[in-house]
């Protein structure tokens, strides 16, 4: 059945759709201020976040370089680009080198194919 979105001559495959309104609007960093906003409108569940976050990422059994390389896999994995953003610049300044971000990648892109493998199981029949 034909995508009425879709052009159907396209001879590439490619989708010939224009980006939905929510997908221009959805990541803007501008939107990070409105943090200030919630942080106002429910300051003890914030301030209780942000003590998380932060000690989520302390130095600790675990070294920041490491926490930070474990962040940018979770992001990559959950495909938040604002979370890419911060813990892929973190992870930087924690000394995470270009090879390490990729090798980290694959390792996400691994750990969440083998998820699609895995379930895949269930898919099949039981005999």
């Amino acid at each position: 059945m034909d995508d009425p979105g879709r052009d159907s001559t396209a001879s590439t495959g490619e989708n010939r759709r224009p980006p939905a309104h929510h997908d221009l609007l959805m990541y803007n960093k501008a939107n990070l201020a409105r943090l200030k906003k919630m942080d106002a409108l429910a300051p003890n569940l914030m301030k209780a976040f942000w003590a998380f976050d932060k000690a989520a990422v302390a130095d600790g059994a675990i070294p920041v370089k490491y926490k930070e390389l474990i962040a940018v896999a979770v992001a990559l994995t959950t495909q938040c680009p604002y979370c890419i953003d911060v813990h892929s610049s973190n992870a930087r300044r924690a000394g995470v080198t270009e090879a390490e971000i990729v090798e980290a990648a694959m390792v996400a892109a691994a750990v969440r194919a083998g998820g699609a493998v895995t379930y895949a199981t269930h898919a099949l029949s039981n005999d």
